[in-house]
């Protein structure tokens, strides 16, 4: 377009001219991010405000009579024994709701917080609680906290702060240890925050329980400079570890005391799910290979065996063979953890089927029975899980596609429709007609609301590396964690650039960050293949067996040789 000469058209003329280079569809997108982000503060505040009102400093808030529960005790829905009379709860919510109001860049109450928990959380009560859930969820909440009190780029503290959380989670780390104590390092799955191992207490646990350790305890160590935590750890994970089947399938549930497997349904749901992302998330936290060699031989079996399209079944470890077809809702978080592992498209359509699921019954469903198409008749109920949530979240860091916004403001809509109430947010007790129950779990403003706010405002993701606990705790990923390899050591996966340096793994996970968060992510000489990728014997793909071929990156399917020699996907499925 041509402008006249006039100074004052002159002008106008060129903000109109500039508003062609303008991409509406852009400013559109950011409008509707700023509005979901506020949105979500809402939600967040919501229930924060009511459990600090009703129920703090107990552990949970019961939002329907606007009262509390102590689930500290209750970890694992188990009542607490020997509880003192003068006991008034340890502030779960508290503890686990820090690192959110980081997030949400509330410095003042993250102050309080501390300030209030330094002077009167005790771990020294005579309470049994489940090691697994105490571990995530407070230890877990009081490492992160301390992590990010101490990063002076995030000035969320204005006093002073004397390490009081580490010293906390030292205490708590130490009446952990009692638990490991058995023959093989095999912890129990109860403790007595006082008196250590209870006589005639249980030796049954899940693969989770043992398995899902390390990330605390790991990082426990590096603060404190004690090895005793990531040392038990990372014991028990290898003894699981060993105890897998030759197709490198891992139970459900063990006894700690002989090591012997008792539920040999394997999965990558409830009992196991956060053993495999705990591997991953190990390794790109401590930079241990151990960990990588572990999580690949793992998520290659759950390929094999587990995967049914676009779903994951159950299956024997021993066989191989499907045990139960059914959806959990804790299976959703696997597109999240195949996006930090690579496997970008396999995880967006898994995505998909959990959020048809979702968008079918308003929420997503405890169980759903794959082969009937059904929920499960007495697992109705949803308890405001974030894994959904979770994997959307991963997903539009990955893709930058803005159909994972649309997919965070139907969860977003759904939560506020069906699960909100004058006293917070309650759990939905049956889907089917949307009666509620009167919890709001901890995890809802740990892991929901937090990351339903990261996926429309990645300020806090964006210029630093975290990864994020099963709790959604971020723990920052430093270098001076990370194991040194000798210079001479070069993996078969090596990308090179065009300097013929090495610069990272052909993994996504090489660069230990999320893809999209990844610096210069988008040079060509840093493509990042599938976590499942197996190259081929031979570099120019020649063959004589099948043996001699890989597996293939994008399917995640094993090639075969062809007739003329060469490996490739020549079998149909």
């Amino acid at each position: 377009m041509s402008c006249p000469l006039h100074p004052k058209l002159l002008f106008l003329c060129l903000l109109i001219s500039l508003a062609f280079f303008i991409d509406p569809s852009s400013q559109h997108l950011e409008v509707k991010k700023k509005l979901m982000r506020e949105k979500v503060r809402q939600m967040f505040y919501h229930a924060y405000d009511n459990y600090m009102t009703y129920a703090f400093p107990h552990d949970e808030l019961k939002p329907l009579t606007k009262s509390f529960t102590d689930s500290l005790s209750e970890l694992g829905n188990l009542k607490l024994e020997h509880l003192p009379t003068d006991y008034n709860g340890s502030a779960v919510t508290l503890v686990e709701s820090l690192s959110s109001l980081a997030i949400l860049g509330n410095s003042t109450e993250f102050e309080k917080g501390i300030l209030w928990l330094s002077e009167n959380l005790t771990f020294d009560i005579d309470a049994r609680v489940n090691l697994f859930e105490c571990n995530i969820r407070v230890l877990g909440g009081l490492i992160s906290a301390h992590l990010l009190a101490i990063d002076p780029t995030n000035r969320l503290i204005q006093g002073s702060y004397n390490n009081q959380l580490l010293r906390l989670a030292e205490d708590l780390g130490k009446r952990f240890l009692p638990a490991f104590e058995t023959p093989k390092g095999l912890p129990y799955a109860w403790i007595n925050l006082k008196n250590g191992v209870m006589e005639n207490e249980t030796t049954e646990t899940s693969t989770s329980g043992c398995g899902s350790l390390i990330l605390e305890m790991g990082a426990l160590s590096r603060l404190t400079g004690d090895p005793r935590f990531e040392s038990a750890a990372l014991r028990a994970l290898r003894q699981l570890w060993r105890m897998r089947s030759s197709l490198d399938l891992l139970g459900t549930t063990l006894d700690v005391v002989t090591g012997e497997w008792l539920e040999y349904s394997s999965s990558i749901g409830a009992g196991v799910d956060s053993f495999y992302e705990y591997l991953l998330k190990a390794y790109i936290l401590f930079g241990k290979e151990d960990y990588w060699l572990m999580f690949h031989s793992a998520y290659l079996a759950s390929q094999k065996y587990f995967r049914h399209g676009h779903w994951y079944h159950e299956a024997n470890m021993w066989s191989g063979k499907p045990t139960y077809w059914q959806l959990t809702s804790l299976q959703a978080f696997w597109p999240g953890l195949q996006v930090l592992a690579g496997d970008v498209a396999a995880a967006n359509l898994s995505h998909r089927e959990f959020f048809h699921v979702w968008e079918k019954f308003g929420v997503l469903p405890e169980r759903y029975l794959l082969d009937h198409q059904i929920i499960h008749p007495t697992m109705k109920y949803y308890p405001l899980r974030p894994e959904l949530a979770e994997s959307t979240f991963y997903l539009y860091q990955a893709t930058k596609d803005p159909w994972y916004l649309d997919v965070g403001e139907t969860i977003v809509k759904s939560l506020n429709m069906y699960t909100k109430v004058p006293g917070g947010f309650a759990s939905v007790r049956d889907v089917t007609t949307m009666q509620l129950e009167d919890h709001q779990h901890s995890f809802f403003l740990a892991e929901t609301c937090k990351y339903l706010y990261l996926l429309f405002d990645d300020s806090f993701v964006a210029k630093k590396n975290y990864i994020f606990t099963t709790e959604g705790h971020p723990i920052q990923v430093m270098s001076s964690w990370h194991e040194k390899l000798p210079e001479s050591y070069f993996s078969g996966n090596w990308t090179f650039s065009k300097s013929g340096a090495w610069e990272s793994q052909a993994s996504a996970l090489s660069l230990q960050v999320c893809p999209s968060i990844a610096p210069n992510s988008r040079r060509p000489e840093q493509q990042r293949e599938s976590a499942c990728h197996v190259p081929d014997k031979q570099i120019d793909h020649r063959c004589w067996t099948n043996k001699e071929c890989g597996v293939d990156a994008t399917t995640c399917r094993q090639r075969s040789c062809s007739g003329v020699g060469f490996c490739g996907l020549w079998n149909p499925l």
